[in-house]
């Protein structure tokens, strides 16, 4: 029971999405088809401000070149401290393109050698990998990410061989979810940089309170679930899922280059503007005394 218990608390955390979230239909916000994930291991005392300043340098990089690729960041809340840096693209071919326009601008080319050199030097490891969107893993998957705040990100590394135990597993949770009508997630799957059968689910949230409405939910999940469907949900997941982890991170508007639209559906949160400081009252010198 214990293990079932966690496997439904699990269900709510990742799967389970606040009532508040309204999906927006535009192709803005679609899930993109190609996701490349950047991972970046800070030193210890090397995150926060001192991150924030050399990734600056990639964003003013961009700003100056122009670039049509936008990026978002994402910070650690659990786990391992890293940031992350998300860039979608239509295809690989798309992806392909970008490079290639790099490439061809020198100028552009070296700012971001630049910049990779001074952020080097707060990193301690780095990696990357590429994932394709799976629709058929995902459910109301539209989302108004520029008014989010918060991903929650679960990573399930799936058994060899047992493939068909989670896609049965995931259609189960398709299925409850459909009758949860604040439930939504995004699935991708590894392509490149990761294990074979490896997966990332996505929960966009608007705030921290969603968690808690998440963790209340586990009742609503069980009896959707039903006593039998909580059984086999358990027996499925020993036999597909060989490990699985979930982390909460925090978007960066400061590290995050976005485009316009992004910026201007919520410009306090993009673009916050910088407070002047106040004047100092200037002292009289004793010359502008008048004299007694």
């Amino acid at each position: 029971m214990k293990k079932l218990t966690v496997l439904l608390l699990f269900s709510s955390l990742v799967l389970g999405a606040a009532a508040t979230l309204a999906a927006q239909e535009h192709a803005a916000n679609q899930p993109p088809k190609i996701l490349n994930i950047v991972r970046e291991y800070t030193k210890p005392g090397k995150s926060g401000s001192a991150h924030e300043k050399t990734e600056a340098a990639f964003v003013q990089a961009m700003r100056a070149a122009k670039s049509p690729t936008h990026y978002l960041a994402a910070d650690s809340m659990s786990g391992q401290t890293r940031s992350l840096f998300f860039t979608g693209f239509d295809s690989f071919e798309a992806m392909e393109k970008d490079m290639r326009a790099v490439e061809k601008n020198p100028t552009f080319a070296a700012a971001l050698d630049r910049a990779g050199a001074a952020d080097g030097e707060l990193l301690s490891e780095t990696d990357a990998g590429d994932f394709v969107y799976r629709e058929e893993y995902s459910l109301r998957p539209v989302t108004d990410i520029p008014h989010m705040r918060y991903f929650e990100i679960s990573l399930f590394r799936i058994k060899p061989g047992h493939e068909k135990d989670w896609d049965d597993l995931v259609k189960m949770y398709m299925s409850t979810g459909e009758k949860i009508p604040d439930a939504h997630w995004v699935t991708y799957e590894a392509v490149y940089g990761q294990t074979n059968g490896t997966f990332i689910v996505f929960t966009p949230m608007k705030s921290a309170s969603e968690i808690d409405h998440s963790l209340g939910q586990q009742k609503q999940w069980m009896a959707a679930f039903g006593e039998e469907g909580m059984k086999k949900l358990g027996e499925l997941s020993a036999k597909s899922i060989e490990s699985t982890q979930t982390n909460l991170f925090a978007f960066n508007p400061r590290m995050s280059y976005v485009s316009e639209d992004w910026v201007k559906a919520d410009p306090d949160f993009w673009a916050p503007k910088t407070k002047a400081a106040p004047k100092k009252e200037a002292k009289k010198s004793e010359e502008s005394e008048p004299k007694k």
